[in-house]
């Protein structure tokens, strides 16, 4: 019997989905569909129940509750069992909602058929379909993506031929490539002379030209659009924007704003518009005028380019005058000239994280904006997109706002967080595409790489040990002496905590960048030995260090500084929790009663606690209502005369006087003469005697806890530390006459001219200004009268130190990282200091890095992302293995931390097997994570823990916690992990990384993971049809296309066979074809395996007649446990032929696949759809398309890159999954209706 459903209108929810089980009898996996609770496996005939774990929760309707009473039916819709009274006839169905209706004819014969299932053996089962593995597998790596093909093409622009070409080769990420710009309508005013001059390239005035275009465009909230300049370092992007001032001045537009990094590149900027010609344009730095009008006549800057730094923009005067609101003032109300962010990755932190806070200068950049709705605004940098969220300042792009699908940043942010998979890629072909956006990279072809691994040296091995186990027993030690304080002498806890971590994390990064000094040292030798120069760049210069040391020592010292040993002796020097001098503290503990209470605490007879006598009702008198305790319980009066202590009198006469601590009275004429004091202070014998033991014993406790202070400096002053690297390299490598530095430090220190000893000099003299230093040290070294130079990330931001056909130091660089950053976007800045444009020769790249933690890792990472030629996800993030894979602070990363502290706590199962551990080896996994706790309580990770000789065992289970706020805190983990000895640190981030491949392992075989563009790789591609045209933006004239392409993905014969002959030098026994030993739907699927050697594990590449080459390896144990292989090759020609034909028009599911030919699973040819062009003004309708879809697959969206096979055109876009492409058409074309109406325009084809 079936109950006929009728859908109400008013339907709320779709209908749950089904689950996947694992047979308990053949383990194959079964497809269990809604509501049925028992099954029977199709297969192997066996029985079964849905586990309770699996089952829905039981809903609070009555009806859902089985009794025989009544008709039990299943929902037509989710199959649930409904208890049905007997003569209705239509019902809502608790469960999905959906409106049901019983059909009277077939009632009986349903009925009969259940209690025939009933008196059956097998009992009421319901036979289900058996999930075919073989296709889930393809239908997984298909959702996941292809293989990454090429990833740059060499780049012209593709609709202007003016200029000279570029003077070094420069590339295009692929998806940028195939996505064309708006048609060029702005005519340069500027042309003929730059043309002839040939100051600039054709690449920078397209973007001049582009910027220019977009200029003229407004957004729908009013203000004017902007440009984003996304080369990448070194293409001159300087040039290019000077140009852009140099255009606006033929304009009439004189006036114009550039912040940027440093001061020190106005000299750039100026050397920028001379070049192009625009040497009557004045630049004036703004940290050179006074705040007020910058207009008046005492100042006098009426026109040209105001430069200025992003500290200034936020500066202010003593009197409360900003800088923002005098360069307001100073453009006018209706100020329509340049307003250009240059290294605008400055502002990036507009949108923080959760928990964190909006920096100052992003919202200072996005409120001139605002103040200047006018403005010709200019966003330039090589990282500035590297993550959605860090866009947050560019609002006049128009991503969001009015007139868009995100209301707000927000929106727009969460959008693309959401959907994950290709959203930046999205973005930039869409910026591309309206004609607000370039991105080109120089090509590294010709520079080389090399990561070098520094192992530490036995010496270097010994004092990390050292200061590793120094480090916690000062920690120890402060915690200690805290617990003995009293309350008014503690420090503020969270304040000495966040001084102490913060020293720890400098102390060990600084160990780390000095164990790679005498490999640095070495290289540089080597390298001027063989006529070539120098470039090392680090991160930090100790300078702080330095200056405390000068100031405390003075000038002349016997050694250059020790930063780490300095930094130690700070924190001790300043932060030791010291308890109070006797005197001191007792004047504390006097105030307010805390004296009294730590006398009585001590024994000390002190004042009694007074306490307040509630008044009889009738009591109207205004006396004290004050008595003491000992007085209430006497019942003694207040008023009474007192007892003289000395001559037991009570003589009231004579003048008395109280002992302030036990308040015994006296006659003043009987205190003896020896007593000193005023008489307000008076205190009897005993009193006194009890006073003066007391501050002894604070005195005391003083003392010996300045005698440890006092050890712990002498032990620091002792132990050898390394000495300052930046100093420690210059004196190696020759001095200040040898080596230019390139920093932000203002002096240093230098051999004394005798050898004996180092004397601080200031890096400015009588010739060169201290603004002026950087700029001489790097004209030394360009010119080549100093070989190497040493640049710090403070120093050099946007300084070139490149190989440059124009200066005399022309030959190769060879740059030497010595402390590599965390942050990728930082390191390709970096790099980009010695690769740029107009080089001579490409730079050498050594990488150092230590063998502890994830420095091997990270290093190894980035030089990969250089080789493919690539600055950070600039629009695509195939330029070298994703960085997200490798982002250990990233969502993945947060979940493997918790994972890792909760299986370390034994808070749950190890999801994999501790590094070095067995089950039944000596080191078990137990042992693993008592190991792992020590560490963890000695670097503060874990908190609250009981101390003993075996805590554990008293308790049963680990002591104490790891606080919520620590669990998904991936840089305080990293950060922490320094503090350990090497072997340590290197166990525990061994474990956290194996957690942490094995989720990324989870996520991308689950297709959750962000790969970023797909690459589609095939047989054969062939556009169908010439693309259609469904949106079009109303501003840029950009279009949205649907473009309709024949997929043909599978492998023939003949070139199965060729792959197998190529491979068969391996001589692997294994290699070869395969048959499932599995049938599903009758039939077995087939594969080709071959061994691949490039791995650490035995694993073999596998190919499928329908699908070519998969994604992912198979390890040889399920190669072996799902396929038999085949021995005779007539026989597996035979079964590749016949799946290689039956998949040309049939799916891997078979005949009967419920989704029907929409269903492209395992299938050779196949049509795809790909929406390309301008994506975003379309997002929010293929999302609510998409969003309907039954499977899980055909709601995601994916970005493709595709080349076509006859005429090798690029295509680039979203693909829309094939049961879903009618509902986004319907989609479009409803909007295109209603675009249509209100501009009245004509809709484009659909």
């Amino acid at each position: 019997m079936r109950i006929e459903m009728v859908v109400s209108p008013q339907a709320p929810a779709a209908a749950p989905t089904a689950c996947q089980v694992r047979c308990a009898g053949c383990r194959g996996i079964l497809n269990v569909p809604p509501g049925i609770m028992e099954f029977r496996c199709p297969k192997c005939k066996l029985p079964q129940m849905l586990p309770p774990e699996l089952r829905p929760p039981p809903a609070p309707s009555s009806l859902q509750a089985i009794e025989p009473s009544k008709a039990q039916l299943p929902c037509a819709n989710c199959r649930a069992l409904l208890n049905v009274p007997h003569g209705l006839e239509r019902f809502i169905c608790p469960q999905c909602h959906v409106e049901l209706a019983v059909d009277l004819s077939k009632l009986q014969q349903y009925l009969n058929a259940i209690g025939a299932a009933r008196d059956s053996p097998a009992g009421p089962t319901t036979d289900i379909d058996e999930v075919n593995e073989a296709a889930l597998e393809v239908e997984r790596e298909e959702d996941e993506g292809g293989s990454v093909g090429e990833t740059f093409t060499d780049y012209r622009p593709s609709k202007l031929s003016i200029g000279p070409s570029h003077p070094d080769p420069v590339v295009e990420t692929s998806s940028l490539s195939a996505v064309q710009p708006p048609e060029p309508t702005y005519e340069l005013k500027l042309l003929a002379d730059i043309e002839e001059a040939k100051v600039l390239s054709c690449l920078q005035l397209e973007t001049i030209i582009y910027a220019s275009q977009r200029h003229m465009q407004h957004l729908q909230d009013g203000s004017r659009a902007g440009f984003f300049i996304g080369d990448g370092a070194g293409v001159g992007k300087g040039r290019t924007v000077a140009g852009l001032v140099w255009e606006n001045w033929q304009h009439q537009r004189c006036k114009a704003l550039w912040l940027s990094v440093g001061s020190d590149l106005k000299y750039d900027a100026r050397r920028d518009l001379d070049d192009v010609g625009a040497s009557l344009v004045e630049v004036h730095a703004l940290n050179k005028l006074p705040y007020g009008k910058l207009d008046s006549k005492a100042v006098g800057v009426k026109e040209g380019v105001l430069f200025l730094t992003y500290s200034s923009l936020i500066a202010s005067s003593e009197k409360g005058k900003s800088r923002l609101q005098q360069l307001v003032q100073w453009c006018g109300p209706d100020f329509n000239g340049l307003l250009i962010f240059d290294e605008c990755h400055k502002a990036k932190n507009l949108v923080p994280e959760a928990g964190g806070q909006a920096t100052r200068t992003g919202e200072a950049v996005l409120e001139i904006q605002a103040r200047l709705p006018e403005a010709r605004v200019v966003y330039c940098s090589a990282t500035g997109a590297s993550e959605p969220r860090n866009m947050g300042y560019m609002a006049r792009l128009g991503l969001w706002g009015i007139g868009t699908d995100f209301p707000s940043f927000q929106v727009f942010l969460g959008a693309l967080e959401k959907r994950g998979v290709g959203a930046l890629e999205l973005v930039a072909m869409d910026m591309k595409a309206r004609g607000m956006y370039v991105c080109r990279t120089l090509s590294f072809k010709g520079a080389e790489f090399e990561v070098i691994e520094v192992i530490l040296e036995a010496d270097m091995q010994n004092m990390y040990n050292k200061a590793a186990r120094l480090w916690a027993e000062l920690r120890k030690e402060f915690m200690l002496t805290i617990s003995t304080l009293y309350d008014c002498e503690k420090p503020s806890s969270s304040q000495l905590w966040r001084l102490y971590w913060a020293s720890h994390q400098r102390f060990f990064r600084h160990m780390c960048m000095s164990a790679k000094v005498p490999a640095a040292v070495r290289l540089a030798k080597q390298a001027l030995e063989e006529g070539k120069c120098v470039v090392i760049g680090l991160q930090s210069t100790g300078e702080a260090r330095t200056e405390e040391a000068v100031s405390k020592y003075g000038n002349e010292l016997d050694d250059f500084v020790s930063g780490p040993r300095e930094l130690l002796l700070k924190l001790v020097e300043e932060n030791y929790p010291l308890p109070l001098p006797a005197s001191t503290l007792y004047e504390e503990l006097g105030k307010e009663g805390t004296k009294r209470r730590h006398f009585r605490n001590n024994n000390i007879p002190g004042r009694r606690r007074s306490r307040k006598v509630k008044k009889p009702d009738d009591e109207v008198d205004s006396e004290e209502d004050f008595e003491t305790e000992s007085d209430a319980e006497s019942g003694e009066s207040m008023e009474g005369s007192k007892t003289c202590r000395i001559c037991c009198s009570e003589d009231s006469s004579k003048l008395s006087i109280e002992c302030q601590d036990c308040e015994a009275s006296v006659h003043y004429v009987c205190i003896p003469l020896t007593s000193t004091g005023p008489c307000s202070e008076w205190r009897c014998p005993p009193c006194d005697e009890a006073q003066r033991m007391y501050i002894n014993q604070l005195q005391v406790r003083y003392e010996r806890a300045l005698e440890r202070k006092l050890k712990c400096l002498d032990a620091i002053r002792s132990f050898e530390l390394p000495n300052n690297p930046l100093d420690d390299m210059i004196d190696q490598l020759g001095g200040p006459d040898a080596v230019a530095e390139i920093t932000g430090r203002r002096g240093f220190l230098v051999r004394a001219a005798n050898g004996k000893g180092v004397v601080y000099q200031s890096r400015s003299t009588k010739d060169v200004a201290m603004e002026m230093v950087n700029m001489h040290e790097k004209q030394q070294f360009m010119d080549g009268r100093k070989q190497v130079a040493i640049i710090s990330e403070a120093g050099s931001a946007g300084v070139s130190l490149q190989a440059d056909r124009r200066v005399s130091n022309q030959r190769r660089r060879v740059h030497v990282t010595l402390e590599l950053p965390w942050s990728a976007d930082r390191a390709i800045q970096q790099f980009g200091r010695t690769h740029r444009s107009n080089q001579a020769c490409a730079p050498e790249y050594r990488l150092l890095f230590t063998n502890l933690g994830g420095e091997r890792r990270f290093a190894s990472i980035v030089a990969k992302r250089l080789e493919t030629l690539g600055a950070l996800t600039q629009g695509d993030r195939r330029a070298g293995p994703s960085l997200n894979a490798y982002n250990y602070d990233s969502v993945y990363g947060k979940k493997a931390l918790a994972l890792m502290y909760r299986s370390i706590m034994e808070q749950c199962e190890a999801p994999v097997v501790p590094p070095g551990c067995s089950v039944d080896g000596d080191w078990v996994p137990r042992d693993f994570f008592k190991f792992a706790r020590a560490a963890l309580l000695a670097v503060g990770i874990i908190r609250d823990a009981v101390l003993g000789d075996n805590p554990e065992k008293d308790f049963g289970k680990p002591s104490g916690r790891i606080p919520e706020a620590d669990t998904h805190d991936v840089a305080r983990f990293l950060n922490r992990l320094l503090g350990l000895p090497p072997d340590v640190q290197n166990r525990l981030f061994e474990y956290f990384v194996s957690i942490f491949d094995l989720l990324l392992s989870d996520a991308r075989r689950e297709g959750h993971f962000d790969c970023g563009i797909v690459d589609i790789k095939a047989h054969s591609i062939e556009l169908q049809e010439r693309p259609k045209t469904v949106h079009v933006d109303p501003m840029s004239g950009a279009s949205t296309t649907l473009s309709i392409l024949k997929v043909d993905r599978g492998l023939t014969w003949e070139a199965a066979i060729k792959i197998l002959e190529q491979n068969d030098a391996e001589k692997r026994p294994n290699n070869g074809f395969y048959e499932s030993k599995r049938e599903w739907l009758g039939r077995a699927h087939y594969l080709l395996a071959i061994y691949w050697p490039k791995s650490m594990s035995e694993v073999y590449r596998i190919f499928r007649p329908a699908n070519g080459e998969a994604l992912r390896e198979m390890p040889e144990d399920e190669l072996l446990s799902k396929y038999s292989k085949l021995t005779s090759l007539e026989m597996a020609e035979k079964k590749w032929q016949d799946e290689y034909n039956i998949t040309d028009e049939q799916c891997m599911h078979g005949p009967k696949c419920k989704v029907g030919s929409a269903c492209t699973v395992g299938r050779r040819v196949q049509e795809m759809f790909i929406l390309g062009g301008l994506i975003l003004p379309v997002w929010g309708t293929v999302e609510k398309a998409l969003s309907k879809q039954e499977r899980i697959s055909h709601r995601r969206l994916r970005v493709v890159w595709l080349e076509t096979s006859s005429d090798n055109q690029r295509i680039v876009g979203l693909h829309i999954p094939n049961p879903a492409v009618n509902a986004v058409i319907s989609g479009l074309s409803q909007m295109q209706a209603a675009t249509q109406r209100n501009d009245g325009a004509h809709p484009p084809e659909v």
